[in-house]
C-alpha cells in the first residue's frame, strides 16, 4: 500500500503507484540507448528519427548540444552497466520520468544524465526528451 492507500501494482516490472525510484524496464532501453546513440553521433534534433520518440526542438537540442560540449568529455553509447543506476518514477497515472546516467570516453560513468517522459497510456512507446544536464 501506498502512503494514500492506493494498491501498488507491478506491471512489465513497474510498481504503479509507488513514489520509489525503479530501474528502467528493460522494454524501454532499446529506445534510450538509440536516443544516446543519436546524441554521440552529433544529432541533438533527432533529426534522423528514433522510433516512439517525439521530436526534439530546435531551442532543446541547442542546449543539450552546449551542455554536453561544455561537460569537456567525449559522450559515448551506453554501456550495459548504465542500467544500474539509470532510475525510472511515475510521476502521474501513464507518465514516467526517466534519469538515465550517461558515460563518456574519458570517465566512463558521467555526472550528466539524460532526462525524459514516458507516456504509456497509448500502446507502444512514447518518449519526450527533456534535457541533458548535470544534476
Amino acid at each position: 500500500m501506498t502512503d494514500d492507500g492506493q494498491a501498488e501494482i507491478e506491471v512489465d516490472g513497474l510498481k504503479l503507484n509507488s513514489d520509489e525510484e525503479q530501474p528502467v524496464p528493460t522494454a524501454w532501453r532499446p529506445l534510450l540507448r538509440d536516443v544516446v546513440r543519436a546524441f554521440v553521433g552529433g544529432d541533438f534534433g533527432l533529426g534522423v528519427g528514433v522510433d516512439g520518440v517525439h521530436p526534439v526542438s530546435d531551442e532543446d537540442a541547442a542546449l543539450i548540444c552546449y551542455y554536453v560540449a561544455d561537460y569537456g568529455e567525449t559522450l559515448v553509447e551506453l554501456p550495459e552497466e548504465a542500467w544500474t543506476t539509470s532510475i525510472a518514477q511515475q510521476v502521474h497515472d501513464n507518465l514516467w520520468d526517466v534519469l538515465v546516467d550517461l558515460w563518456t570516453a574519458e570517465s566512463g560513468r558521467s555526472d550528466m544524465v539524460l532526462q525524459g517522459r514516458f507516456d504509456t497510456s497509448k500502446p507502444g512507446l512514447s518518449f519526450g526528451v527533456h534535457l541533458v544536464y548535470v544534476p
